[in-house]
């Protein structure tokens, strides 16, 4: 066990089918893993209540350890305002209003944060993973939509109101596919493993396979299929498309690609490599690297517990 003066934070990691929560060290060093299964809670408040005997079981285990729990952190799906108040989640409709930091300190005691789950994941790329060689980096996660944290001088950027980095629903296509946001042409609806997906029964199972999946694609462009290479590569190109622009605007030193799809990060990196370095200028694109994330699913739990660690060291700096 490492954990500096008997000390660690809870990072959680919120999602419309499961939750999951880790003891984490300074360090980086998972002390403890809690899981739970959110897709049959019915209703905000039995949705809370198994959040909050997550984090009991977590404390129950820490103090098992003789660890100090400081603070918690938690990541979720959705606009989550600087106040910690959900403001919007697709995914999880029935916390819609809940302001969750305060529902989370009133019942723990502790300092906690609260950001959208891809928020999480940048940091934790950034203190544990890919990104600790970078100063400022895009982090992209490819899954059933297109998450986004943006890193910028070392610190997480989340906006006036904490809602930046909505960069899945960057347009890409003016008059393209209606996105359920409202917008027509974001990038989710071309570089997301839903997008591949649908673009995949189209081309090449037209009479419609109900068990294509991303992974079906990826292994059929690994065997040579001409047809399901060409897909990763117009994937690849709009998510180049996309990152160019945000290259230009932020001379970044890094875009890091993860999320499900990242398994099949050789079959698009090409073309996405090809369009920054044709669409973003020499300069800047010379000097960005393109490369996988390195912390798996765990990523939202290392952020968030990373994130608990830097409120709870910002308000003794405060003091």
């Amino acid at each position: 066990m490492s954990v500096r003066s008997g000390q660690a934070y809870i990072g959680i990691d919120i999602g419309g089918t499961n939750l999951r929560l880790a003891l984490v060290a300074p360090d980086g060093d998972i002390l403890h893993r809690e899981r739970r299964k959110t897709s049959v809670v019915d209703g905000g408040d039995a949705f809370l209540e198994l959040l909050e005997e997550g984090i009991g079981a977590v404390r129950e285990s820490a103090a098992a350890m003789g660890v100090k729990v400081a603070a918690i952190g938690a990541g979720m799906p959705g606009l989550i305002d600087r106040q910690g108040t959900i403001r919007s989640s697709v995914n999880l409709r029935p916390l819609e209003g809940v302001n969750l930091r305060e529902r989370l300190e009133e019942a723990s005691g502790l300092p906690v944060t609260v950001v959208n789950d891809a928020n999480a994941i940048a940091y934790g790329e950034k203190i544990y993973g890919a990104g600790r060689d970078f100063g400022s980096f895009l982090l992209l996660t490819l899954g059933t939509g297109v998450g986004s944290g943006l890193v910028l001088d070392g610190r997480l950027w989340s906006g006036s109101d904490g809602f930046a980095s909505e960069f899945g629903h960057a347009t890409v296509e003016p008059e393209g596919i209606k996105c359920p946001c409202g917008n027509r042409g974001c990038l989710e609806q071309y570089a997301s493993a839903t997008a591949l997906v649908r673009s995949a029964r189209a081309s090449l199972n037209p009479e419609g396979d109900d068990e294509m999946a991303a992974e079906k694609v990826a292994a059929l462009a690994k065997a040579g299929d001409k047809s399901a290479s060409s897909l990763f590569e117009q994937v690849g190109r709009y998510l180049g498309i996309a990152s160019a622009t945000a290259i230009n605007l932020l001379n970044l030193d890094a875009v890091i690609v993860g999320g499900g799809m990242a398994a099949a990060f050789e079959l698009f990196y090409g073309a996405l490599r090809e369009e920054v370095d044709s669409r973003a200028f020499a300069e800047m694109a010379g000097r960005v690297r393109i490369v996988r994330a390195a912390l798996g699913d765990d990523a939202g739990l290392f952020g968030s517990a990373a994130l608990a660690k830097e409120l709870l060291d910002d308000n003794q700096e405060a003091i």
